[in-house]
């Protein structure tokens, strides 16, 4: 009976003598090797080298925490010999894996899942294992098959959290400085050590808020304004810190969300503010005026286009309404060559409504050849038309 545990190599060789006439000496005699390989069988079942292990992880960490050790004698080469682990008990929250070490034939048990000391400081695993290959009929699993693993979780301290995060909130774009955002919440998870907690800014980028380091009471510095650059679809966002009293000290974040609502609180711009023309045009419609708001509607279009009281006893321009945002500028008579300023006003729909009170200023050139030359040296500012203009009807009026 050959044992192949027992053996250097798993073959064994023989070598056999064949004599004729009965084996006498006078008779001749023949030899020849016989090899024998063996072939290892699954009898052995793998055993852990010792019933209980311990490992020691802290909250919050992933990883492999312990190796476990087993014995085995069957063939290293061959599936009776690689061990299979599994966790049988004690891992209900899948927070553990365990695989095997191809070349130590360990098996790794590893956190996936972080740990929270405050919901449990120790955790009990029942880990069996196998072979990959089936045991022979006559030989079964054991006690020693199964091992218990003893993990204690280390207290960290953890920062605080913020409830809810992100926090949003709604406030209008013009309230005044000092009022109140909104007042945090934040918690700190490590309940058993009884910390305290303080806030601070973190980011704001607009510098338009602050927050009381007791209570977290977050009030504006600054008027809030819905058309900055540093609001983003209607939403300014910034961040605080929630600092707990540990040793060392642990940080939480949270993010604020301030929806702005609009208020009418820009005036209409209006483009161009430059038009030129040929003191003998025969087209006299100057230019195509537009106006824009960076406020939401209600607060924009449709605008109301305006020129302000012509003074003279005639008018030398007028202004027609294209539509809600466009207006054109119509001159009511060919102008000597000169630079004009033409007061226009443009008021936007808002409640209140808001009004610019802007110039355009008009080029008067002469072309010739098409070319046109618009050098100012014989021109008149049109407030001095108009001064002039006034005082002419002033005097006629004086000597009828």
């Amino acid at each position: 009976l050959l044992f192949f545990q027992t053996m250097e190599t798993p073959k064994y060789e023989l070598v056999i003598e064949a004599k004729d006439m009965g084996g006498l000496d006078v008779g001749l005699t023949g030899t020849a090797t016989a090899t024998i390989l063996i072939d290892d069988k699954n009898d052995h079942p793998p055993e852990f080298t010792k019933k209980e292990f311990q490992a020691t992880v802290k909250e919050g960490v992933t990883g492999v925490i312990v190796n476990l050790t087993v014995g085995d004698r069957d063939d290293p080469a061959t599936g009776a010999w690689r061990a299979v682990y599994t966790i049988i008990n004690g891992n209900p929250g899948q927070s553990f894996e365990i695989h095997t070490n191809p070349q130590t034939n360990e098996g790794m048990l590893s956190v996936v899942k972080p740990l929270d000391y405050e919901i449990s400081a120790f955790h009990t695993l029942l880990i069996k294992v196998e072979n990959e290959d089936p045991l022979i009929p006559d030989i079964a699993y054991g006690p020693s098959s199964t091992a218990t693993v003893q993990i204690t979780v280390e207290d960290v301290n953890e920062g605080p959290l913020f409830h809810p995060n992100p926090m949003t909130v709604t406030k209008q774009e013009n309230i005044p400085i000092g009022s109140v955002v909104l007042t945090v919440n934040a918690t700190d998870p490590d309940t058993l050590q009884h910390q305290t907690i303080r806030y601070s800014v973190y980011k704001d980028p607009a510098d338009w808020l602050e927050i009381n380091p007791t209570n977290g009471t977050i009030s504006t510095t600054a008027i809030l304004d819905r058309e900055s650059p540093h609001v983003q679809n209607n939403i300014y966002t910034a961040l605080f810190l929630a600092i707990d009293s540990g040793n060392p000290p642990a940080t939480g974040t949270g993010t604020l969300h301030i929806t702005l609502e609009d208020v009418n609180d820009n005036v209409p711009s209006l483009y161009p503010t430059l038009a030129k023309v040929c003191d003998d045009a025969k087209d006299l419609k100057v230019v195509v005026l537009g106006a824009s708001d960076k406020d939401l509607h209600p607060n924009t279009d449709p605008f109301k286009f305006e020129l302000s009281k012509q003074s003279g006893p005639e008018k030398l321009w007028r202004i027609a309404k294209l539509n809600n945002t466009h207006a054109q500028v119509i001159l009511l008579q060919n102008l000597k060559k000169a630079n004009y300023n033409i007061p226009i006003s443009v008021t936007d729909s808002g409640k209140p409504p808001l009004t610019n009170n802007t110039e355009l200023k008009l080029q008067v050139c002469s072309c010739k050849k098409s070319k046109m030359d618009c050098s100012a040296t014989d021109a008149l500012h049109i407030s001095m038309t108009l001064t002039l203009l006034s005082l002419f009807s002033l005097f006629c009026k004086s000597f009828p």
